[in-house]
């Protein structure tokens, strides 16, 4: 008897893209209410994508969400609440859903556009603070970064949208396109600042960027799309004066990996930051 893989009924779609073979793929499953943590983990780790999200409708008509890599629960993903309001819009219409994350709420609103599903995400209320120095050090040496590599323009800090990231910002794209770091030292570092990815970026224009995130915390050596990043960069940029809101930035990543994504970033006065993308639906080869 051919035994049923613990997957077979989640659905799979690629965030902050409207191709198939972009973006970042997700695993959603819109009826969680019998998984447990153990289960939960269990699927992520068979799906083997950066997150996947397990949802639980609540009594007031809002979500429970709860979001697992394939090595460990993280307390949220941004492309992951993208899929999933994009196939709860698919299932139920769009419209505005509140999901309910270990970090706090967070309302995403989904709309039709050019023939398909948007989502925007409202990420909880950002920080950002000073990177210290050992941190920057070990982050650059596991990177097999020099520190005359980096963009004097964007200093390193570390930021806050629902997880931290450590923000380092390449002098050059091509500084940006090698990656090749060692990966246990690094995911060390990451788990002794509470990091959940580095947010590499390349500044290409005043409200442009290419981004890489490493994820070695998660199991997973690059992230080709990442929402709760792009969050907490918009945050970076307005605390340093970078950008004057209200403004909206466009941030390119996964290009390197042969799955481009684009993240749309709307920055205002509000501490609260906005970003925006599509989700499609794919079957995996």
């Amino acid at each position: 008897m051919t035994q049923t893989s613990p997957t077979t009924a989640v659905l799979r779609l690629a965030a902050f893209t409207d191709r198939s073979d972009g973006g970042n793929p997700a695993g959603v499953v819109l009826d969680a209410s019998d998984y447990g943590a153990e289960r939960m983990q269990a699927v992520a780790a068979e799906l083997g994508y950066s997150e996947s999200a397990f949802v639980t409708a609540r009594d007031d008509g809002e979500y429970d969400i709860r979001f697992y890599s394939r090595a460990a629960e993280v307390a949220f993903c941004g492309h992951a609440t993208i899929a999933t309001a994009v196939a709860l819009a698919e299932r139920d219409g769009p419209g505005r859903r509140v999901f309910h994350t270990r970090e706090g709420q967070v309302p995403v609103d989904t709309s039709e556009r050019d023939g398909g599903l948007s989502a925007t995400l409202t990420s909880v209320s950002p920080y950002v603070e000073a990177a210290p120095d050992e941190l920057v050090r070990g982050a650059l040496a596991a990177l097999h970064w020099d520190a005359a590599e980096l963009d004097d323009g964007l200093p390193p800090r570390v930021a806050y949208a629902g997880v931290r990231h450590l923000v380092l910002a390449a002098r050059t794209r091509a500084r940006l396109a090698r990656l090749d770091y060692d990966f246990e030292p690094l995911k060390e570092l990451m788990l002794a600042h509470e990091l959940t990815t580095l947010q590499l970026v390349h500044r290409t224009g005043e409200h442009t960027f290419d981004a890489r995130d490493p994820f070695a915390v998660g199991g997973v050596v690059e992230d080709p799309a990442t929402g709760a990043a792009a969050a907490a960069f918009g945050a970076y940029l307005r605390e340093l004066g970078l950008i004057a809101p209200p403004a909206t930035i466009t941030i390119h990543q996964g290009d390197d990996m042969g799955r481009p994504s684009v993240l749309t970033v709307d920055v205002g006065t509000a501490p609260e930051i906005r970003v925006t993308g599509r989700a499609v639906r794919f079957t995996p080869s």
